[in-house]
């Protein structure tokens, strides 16, 4: 492991022009590629107190042993330059997105005497012709074989394609109408490439042309008496409606577009893609990669692009061949701005040959759908962390990586997390969340509402959250002692696990093997005091995970313990707060609301504690109940016509007003809720 003063270039040396600069390790090897306004800004902060470093960077700078940089004129050539060096020398270090699934692409081999169409994954090659990627391989399946009523390509193998022509006797697709059949003369090479040429030009977009053709030729035929070649026509037309009804309209001014959203969390960051041509979604693709450092989202996105864009392997809803640089469409709609977006709009638009234009979409059609794509995204993240929790080994392997970070005797088979959430010191309540063999146990979850809380103080509020889960637990054991006793003496006693009273199990009985807080150095120590109070600091681990840098800390230790970025035990620990934080949060909203719902209703004459609480119930949500009428209001037991309409003034009276730009009279937001 090298020191970073080792390597530092002396001070002055550094220029303050913008440029590209990559890490080497000690074999000469590329670990880190990146680009800087200012190089020795940038650099000089590789080098600063190791300790307030990423922990990804820590790695970094610590396995490498040489800097190096070149000064470029702009941000566009450092952008290009950057890019290069990515390609050729792959760096460990730097975010690399991979593919969250192999997407299937419709092919037509362009280069053979005859085309065939097929639908494929993998490498593509030179010459042949691509769209996609889509969705499904059933859908594009589907769509194909709708096609081949309306454009008889061939679509058979090279072997089966031989076989016809040699027995001088098409397939079966040559018998029902799907293919015209070219292996035993039915057509000629100019005409099956004219067939092929109009099936690429449907699936590239370009389907008004093609339909006002086949309308034409249906009337002609239907003039000239010809009234069966009118009726294929006619079902040809109706196939080519079929295909297109497939792909729904996003966006009604034929926008031609790449629709691209992310979604990210401290450990992964999810990209979705939407293509859109013609103003239908054509395809989409979605990769996940490692979160490398703590970039913003900024310069995600930007890397994004970068790794799409130059690497010439999208070929969708175009018509060209491979090798020929890749298709980048007119506009491309992002969630995040590029860190660089004047730059990067540059760079497409060479690579391209006319204008690209980046843009955030605000409103209308544009917006929906962008907050449609990031929602895709979100979910796709979400799969991915569902598929890599779900994972037997993987859960293995993380509480394993826990119990030897920890240093604990044993795995911690059930971990349990706790959260405070207010606004303000109002509406207090705290969280816990079970996991167990590194599992949801949602049965076991637990809210708090917090009784003794003062200001603002959080470390007040989790002394009284963990003092009444561990009283309970001392409860518990003490019960289940008597009834142990009970048992030995010959009395009726219950099992010692359920609580003869009602039955039920003392599920609070269990202690956790680990307790984890959300936070560092003074939450653990806050913790750690309850702990002993109980008198079981020896027996219930205890850890705390910082959100910042997530450092793992640990009662009576100076320093944090640093789990590597790709380390099992740190997502699992990650999930187990993120868990506990939405928990409180939900609880937290749900009483806020029916606050809100109270203090509507408290000067509504006739309405006492037991009619608000009956509506509560009735309508869920302060939402809910001012969408009712007066009809829905007076449905509910215990009201009537006239009270009903009281409720209803009330909440009408005390509805939120939208904000008003006084000099124009423009809307612009939603006033506060009361």
């Amino acid at each position: 492991m090298a020191d970073p003063s080792s390597y530092r270039p002396a001070p002055g040396t550094i220029p303050t022009q913008p440029g590209v600069y990559r890490f080497s390790d000690e074999h000469g090897q590329v670990i880190y590629v990146g680009k800087a306004k200012n190089l020795r800004n940038r650099l000089n902060s590789y080098f600063q107190d190791i300790s307030a470093l990423h922990p990804r960077t820590q790695r970094m700078v610590t396995t490498a042993a040489h800097v190096q940089w070149t000064v470029v004129q702009n941000e566009l050539e450092s952008l290009q330059l950057e890019y290069t060096w990515i390609k050729e020398f792959d760096p460990r270090f730097n975010v690399m997105y991979r593919d969250d699934k192999t997407y299937p692409w419709l092919c037509v081999t362009w280069t053979d005497e005859f085309p065939r169409v097929f639908v494929g994954r993998g490498n593509h090659r030179r010459g042949w012709r691509y769209f996609g990627p889509f969705g499904q391989a059933w859908a594009i399946r589907d769509t194909m074989e709708t096609l081949l009523r309306v454009f008889p390509m061939r679509s058979c193998s090279t072997g089966v394609f031989n076989r016809a022509r040699a027995q001088g006797r098409p397939c079966l697709l040559g018998y029902i109408g799907k293919c015209s059949a070219p292996c035993v003369g039915r057509i000629g090479p100019e005409a099956h490439r004219q067939i092929a040429d109009d099936f690429c030009s449907f699936m590239a977009g370009h389907s008004t042309g093609l339909v006002h053709r086949i309308e034409r030729q249906m009337e002609d035929a239907a003039t000239n008496l010809e009234f069966e070649k009118a009726a294929v026509l006619r079902d040809s037309l109706g196939a080519l409606a079929k295909a297109t009804e497939r792909n729904a309209i996003v966006l009604g001014d034929g926008t031609d577009a790449d629709v691209i959203a992310l979604a990210m969390d401290p450990l992964e960051v999810a990209v979705k893609i939407f293509h859109v041509r013609g103003g239908r979604v054509r395809g989409e693709r979605g990769w996940v990669a490692d979160r490398a450092d703590d970039a913003e989202a900024g310069d995600l996105m930007e890397s994004f692009l970068l790794t799409l864009y130059g690497a010439g392997d999208v070929t969708r809803g175009e018509v060209r061949e491979t090798g020929q640089g890749p298709v980048i469409p007119r506009l491309v709609m992002v969630s995040h701005e590029p860190a660089s977006p004047q730059a990067m709009k540059e760079l497409l638009s060479e690579s391209r040959g006319s204008h690209v234009e980046i843009r955030v979409p605000q409103r209308g059609d544009k917006r929906t759908l962008m907050d449609t794509v990031t929602r895709n995204a979100a979910e796709a993240l979400a799969q991915h962390k569902l598929k890599r929790s779900s994972d037997l080994a993987t859960r293995t392997r993380a509480l394993e990586e826990i119990q030897e970070a920890l240093g604990l005797d044993r795995a911690p088979l059930r971990m349990e997390s706790y959260d405070i959430s207010h606004i303000q010191g109002h509406q207090v309540v705290g969280s816990m969340v079970v996991f167990e063999d590194g599992m949801a146990r949602k049965s076991e979850y637990r809210r708090f509402i917090i009784k003794s809380f003062d200001g603002s103080d959080d470390f007040a509020a989790m002394h009284e959250v963990l003092s009444r889960r561990l009283k309970r637990l001392l409860d518990d054991r003490q019960a289940m002692a008597e009834g142990a006793q009970g048992a030995s003496d010959g009395a009726d006693v219950t099992g010692t696990l359920i609580d003869p009273t009602t039955g039920a199990p003392r599920k609070f009985a269990y202690a956790p093997n680990l307790i984890v807080v959300d936070g560092g150095a003074p939450q653990v120590h806050a913790a750690q005091e309850v702990l002993e109070e109980f008198g079981l600091a020896n027996e219930i681990a205890l850890c705390g995970l910082a959100k910042r840098l997530e450092e793992v800390w640990l009662p009576d230790e100076e320093w944090p313990v640093i789990l590597p970025r790709t380390s099992e035990g740190l997502y699992l620990l990650q999930r187990l707060r993120d868990e506990a934080h939405r928990f409180a949060i939900t609880f937290h909203r749900s009483r806020r609301s029916k606050a809100m719902v109270e203090s509507v209703l408290d000067e509504v004459p006739g309405l006492g504690e037991v009619r608000r609480k009956t509506l509560l119930a009735h309508f869920g949500s302060l939402r809910a109940l001012r969408a009712a009428g007066v009809d829905q209001i007076a449905e509910v037991p215990g009201f009537g016509p006239v009270l009903a309409r009281s409720v209803a003034d009330a909440l009408s009276a005390a509805a939120p007003q939208p904000a008003v730009n006084t000099a124009t009279g423009e809307v612009l937001e939603e006033g506060p809720t009361p």
